[in-house]
């Protein structure tokens, strides 16, 4: 299947492994890669710029295929080394950045300069725009389903997609609740020219995380998530435990008066005991409404293969529908 994803990013399906921390490691994003589609490296899992330079170098040792760096621009007081990380994936001849959080208006001008395209992740309509007005070449457009920061808009995809359609003249792929070839067809139909996804890798045997983690999307349906830090305006979907029932109730208790003090021991340097060590319950984790949709734990290329084969058989079937 060819679209202007495919071509822009020279991958043979137009699927995308979206940034995710401590699960966007060199195995995930060559295993994606090598499967047909675009595997992420997650840059600011990586501590340091060197660390991230190494990590590239090993995902090149693992697949030839076309893989990106995720750069996520984060609203901190001691941001991370953002120069010292695009100059990694320069040099490292990375040819695809995914870019998130914040405007990353001042990464785009040195990457463009290396010719690297740049896809950047939006919530929202307007912010797509504002993408494509500073040279981002694509987006990702996430829908409120998504896990992670779904953004304070609250509108779903089926709505999201086909504004982004309308408005948009370069390129976006869909995000959030994408999981198989019914999504990848859904997408198409809307204006998409691809489909990213996050929790579904999570669930391939190749994510370098914890069984326990992959158990517990498995075992998940579509109502096991939840929005935390909606009074602080940085929502997030998050997989429903302890942890999180506990930050919910703070939440309520405090209501206006809550910081994000008040809720660090659930949210702060919470991912490497979840992700790694399989602690289900020390804090949140980001998961997405897609965990409904997911039963099985395939390797990325039985993944990516059973969305395409899947994909092709539904536009078989509704092109006969055209024909009757």
């Amino acid at each position: 299947m060819k679209t202007a994803i495919t071509e822009m990013f020279g991958i043979e399906h137009p699927i995308i492994q979206g940034g995710m921390h401590y699960v966007g490691f060199a195995e995930m994003a060559a295993a994606v890669s090598n499967a047909g589609g675009l595997g992420i490296i997650t840059g600011l899992t990586q501590k340091t710029p060197a660390d991230l330079a190494n990590e590239i170098a090993r995902c090149k040792d693992m697949t030839d295929k076309p893989f990106g760096v995720n750069i996520t621009i984060l609203p901190t007081l001691t941001p991370p080394d953002y120069p010292g990380i695009v100059k990694a994936v320069i040099e490292g001849g990375v040819k695809v950045v995914e870019t998130a959080g914040r405007n990353p208006v001042e990464l785009i001008g040195p990457l463009k300069d290396a010719g690297i395209k740049v896809i950047h992740k939006c919530t929202s309509v307007r912010h797509s725009l504002k993408a494509q007005s500073i040279g981002c070449d694509a987006v990702s457009v996430d829908g409120f389903e998504c896990g992670g920061h779904p953004g304070e808009d609250d509108i779903p995809n089926f709505i999201l997609l086909p504004r982004a359609a309308d408005e948009l003249e370069i390129p976006f792929v869909s995000s959030g609740g994408m999981a198989d070839g019914r999504s990848l067809v859904a997408s198409l139909a809307m204006g998409a020219q691809g489909m990213n996804m996050g929790t579904r890798f999570i669930a391939t045997k190749e994510a370098p995380v914890h069984e326990n983690v992959k158990k517990a999307i498995v075992e998940a349906s579509e109502l096991d998530t939840r929005l935390v830090m909606r009074p602080l305006r940085n929502t997030e979907r998050v997989m429903n435990n302890a942890a999180v029932e506990r930050l919910l109730e703070k939440e309520k208790e405090l209501g206006d008066a809550l910081t994000i003090q008040d809720i660090l021991p659930e949210v702060a340097g919470v991912y490497p005991s979840i992700m790694q060590e399989g602690d289900m319950d020390k804090g949140a984790w980001s998961c997405g409404m897609v965990a409904g949709l997911i039963n099985d734990i395939p390797t990325c290329k039985e993944l990516i293969d059973g969305i395409m084969s899947d994909a092709e058989k539904i536009l078989a079937r509704m092109n006969a529908m055209q024909a009757a």
